[in-house]
Formats: structure tokens, C-alpha cells, sequence
């Protein structure tokens, strides 16, 4: 069964002096988030931006097949804890996202580093939004498990 999920922005202005408004729509989680192009080339400003929110999708993607890895394996996680640096940079042809760098650590009672490490390369690769970002942006995971 497909899942569809939406979010709405509404937006004013030009792009670099404009403001818009971004609202999870499906959810409802939250509404009127204000965003900007300062936001996403500048300092935040208490604004959100389109790569803050790919960076908070990515993060909790990872953690669940990550999570998943870890389970099928026979060794389910105590704690995840997954952060996601998105990169929006000024490259040939325009700006771009060019980077999700994930970091985890990990409390995983019975797991080997070898099997943490194989299982966050994985879910690197299999969760659907890197499946999404492939072949245009450059991924990464730095995985730390917690003795």
C-alpha cells in the first residue's frame, strides 16, 4: 500500500528578499514554519529552510532502517541517536544540496563494531531517502557504537 504524505508553502515576495510560510499538510505537525533564502544561505534566524528539513527527513529514515538493520541481525538497538549535516553550496551551473553527512551513535547491547559498522553502511545506502538523494549528492555516516 502507498503512502502519500504533503506540505504546503506559501510564499511572498521575490527570491532573495521574499518570505514564505512552509505547513505539513498530511500531518499537521506543524504549520507556518517560516522560511527564506537567507535562511538557506545565511544564518537561520529562527527560519527553516528546505535543506534543514531534508536534513530532519534524512536523519530519521537512516535511524529506522538502521534500526532495522540492527534487529534483523538479532541485535536491536537501546538508543539511536542519528543527527544529518545537509550542504546547499554554489557550485558550476547554480546552487545545489551537495552533501548529507549522518552521525550516529549507537547503544547496541551484543554488537560487534565490525556488524554496527556493516549495518550503518546499509542503512546508509537502503534507507528510501538516500535512495532518493543517490547518484546526485554524496553520503556519508560516521557510526559510533557505545560501549
Amino acid at each position: 500500500m502507498a503512502a502519500t504524505r504533503s506540505a504546503s508553502v506559501t510564499w511572498n515576495g521575490d527570491l532573495t528578499s521574499g518570505r514564505g510560510t512552509v505547513s505539513t499538510d498530511s500531518s499537521a505537525s506543524f504549520e507556518n514554519l517560516p522560511v527564506s533564502w537567507a535562511a538557506r544561505t545565511q544564518q537561520p534566524d529562527g527560519q527553516t529552510s528546505p535543506e534543514e528539513l531534508l536534513a530532519a527527513a534524512h536523519a530519521s529514515c537512516f535511524a529506522m532502517a538502521f534500526s532495522n538493520e540492527l534487529a534483523s541481525a538479532g541485535t536491536p538497538p537501546d538508543e539511536l541517536h542519528v543527527s544529518a549535516q545537509v550542504t546547499f553550496d554554489q557550485v558550476e551551473g547554480g546552487w545545489a544540496v551537495t552533501t548529507s553527512a549522518l552521525q550516529v551513535l549507537g547503544r547496541v547491547p551484543g554488537c560487534s563494531e565490525s556488524a554496527f559498522q556493516a549495518a550503518a553502511e546499509a542503512a546508509r545506502d537502503g534507507c528510501p531517502i538516500s535512495k532518493a538523494l543517490a547518484g546526485n549528492v554524496q553520503l556519508s555516516v560516521d557510526a559510533t557504537l557505545e560501549e
